[in-house]
């Protein structure tokens, strides 16, 4: 089962470390096939190969954003990977010269004037649209956990928000987005979609924003809920979590198991419990609908998708990862302990470092130990077919 990842990045003055509206300058020093525009020219975005390997995913993830990294750097600029950044005045937001974006910014308004957000995407292929939809509400109470690991937004413009994923309250003022109901086939989906066109609330139904949703152009099942990430490392871990729980939505959906009580209520609370407290306060735990210490719920995940993580020889990466992550805390955390220890800009430099990879002198021991699979791309020997019958093309932008 492939896996590929879209990431997005702040583009940032490296002197004052604010949020700048450079993306078409840095766009033109890059291939557009991987790297494309977002709703605002502070921000670019990333589109990997896909893979069949987490080390596979690791090395394209960290490769593309060096080649970021060179293209910002050669005019003066930086790329940060996080939820927001923490110097972005309210004026920085630019719109990217784009019909489809010119009317979201009218229609939007302030919701889409503040739309100085960075998120990450996995996809992972699914056998039908029928499948990708059946699974949604399987993942769903699982995705909260996601997020506390990936969240790095705790400033907005210039302030701390009290929020370990300040993004996420900001995400979900859209009128598409946070956690999907249930449907009980594509068909049902799509007929939903399309009367959310017909009344006018979105305009496409690229604007569905959900937590979780088949793709609109790939044969893939796609994670939202994430903040941008700065280390790799969490971007890999998000993945593999997000492969094991659909690996084993598949295995229950197979055995005709019941996976939905119909209960959906408590999962926008969940994801606000996640975003305010990230890995440093309590989750809602998914098993019991009560309150858990992070570590408690990760690990209760970790040990619920062991099987499915073995399957697809990612248990000791992923657990050696989810323990750095517990035992580091979360982006927002190491940014709150940089910005008391020096400032916000010492904050923002301590991002784009982490995006830049710069605290890595070799390649991390999770991944070291494991033999690098080739991926897709490589064509023969790396033990994925792609072709007609592949849900993803060799990049997830082409």
């Amino acid at each position: 089962m492939r896996i590929g990842v879209e990431e997005e990045f702040h583009i940032l003055e490296v002197e004052s470390g604010l949020l700048v509206p450079r993306a078409d300058a840095v766009l033109r020093r890059l291939p557009r096939r991987t790297f494309t525009t977002e709703l605002h020219q502070s921000a670019v975005e990333s589109n990997s190969g896909v893979h069949a390997s987490l080390a596979g995913l690791y090395s394209d993830l960290a490769r593309t954003r060096r080649r970021l990294d060179a293209a910002a750097a050669s005019l003066g600029l930086a790329v940060a990977a996080a939820g927001t950044a923490p110097l972005a005045p309210a004026a920085s937001g630019q719109p990217t010269a784009d019909a489809r974006y010119h009317h979201m910014v009218e229609e939007y308004r302030r919701v889409a004037d503040e739309q100085l957000i960075c998120g990450a995407q996995v996809h992972v292929d699914i056998p039908d649209r029928d499948t990708a939809v059946g699974l949604m509400c399987t993942l769903s109470p699982w995705l909260p956990a996601l997020l506390a690991l990936s969240a790095s937004s705790p400033f907005w413009q210039g302030s701390d928000t009290g929020y370990a994923s300040w993004r996420t309250l900001l995400w979900q003022r859209w009128p598409t987005a946070g956690p999907v109901g249930c449907f009980k086939s594509a068909a049902d989906y799509d007929a939903a979609v399309d009367d959310l066109v017909r009344t006018g609330v979105i305009s496409d139904p690229g604007m569905i924003y959900y937590d979780v949703r088949p793709s609109s152009h790939l044969r893939t099942l796609e994670l939202r809920i994430c903040d941008a990430c700065p280390r790799v490392e969490t971007v890999v871990l998000v993945a593999g979590l997000f492969r094991a729980l659909v690996t084993e939505a598949l295995e229950l959906r197979a055995s005709g198991a019941a996976v939905c009580d119909g209960r959906h209520e408590w999962l926008r609370g969940a994801s606000w419990r996640a975003a305010r407290s990230g890995l440093e306060g309590a989750l809602v735990d998914p098993r019991t609908h009560r309150e858990a210490p992070a570590a408690e719920v990760v690990r209760g995940l970790l040990a619920r998708l062991r099987p499915a993580l073995e399957a697809h020889g990612d248990w000791q990466t992923v657990r050696d990862l989810a323990e750095g992550a517990l035992a580091n805390g979360s982006a927002a955390e190491r940014m709150r302990r940089k910005a008391r220890e020096e400032d916000l800009l010492a904050c923002t430099d301590l991002l784009i470092a982490e995006t830049r990879g710069a605290r890595r002198h070799r390649r991390p021991a999770a991944f070291a130990r494991r033999k690098v699979q080739r991926s897709v791309q490589g064509g023969a020997g790396s033990g994925v077919q792609g072709g007609a019958g592949s849900g993803m093309p060799e990049v997830l932008g082409g």
